[in-house]
């Protein structure tokens, strides 16, 4: 019991850190939504996912009824793109 108490304490404690460390800043979340209506695209901002020093965008849908993933740099510049 001691020992499930112990696993139990250290996964509460470390619970925040891991919480922030996937949040991308809400002026980065602006900038790719308004990047995207430049695009006439929209998507969800959740599901918006950091993925190799950038981001990764799935589900976007563009008009037309397109749907991709569309990867961005970090400077948020397009470099990859999959249709669904």
């Amino acid at each position: 019991m001691t020992r499930t108490l112990a696993v139990a304490f250290a996964v509460v404690i470390a619970a925040p850190s891991f919480a922030g460390s996937h949040e991308i800043p809400q002026d980065t979340v602006d900038k790719i939504t308004a990047m995207l209506a430049e695009m006439k695209c929209q998507m969800d901002p959740d599901d918006i996912k950091t993925e190799d020093g950038g981001y990764e965008l799935d589900d976007v849908i563009c008009e037309g009824g397109h749907q991709f993933d569309i990867e961005l740099d970090a400077d948020l510049n397009e470099v990859g793109r999959r249709a669904e």
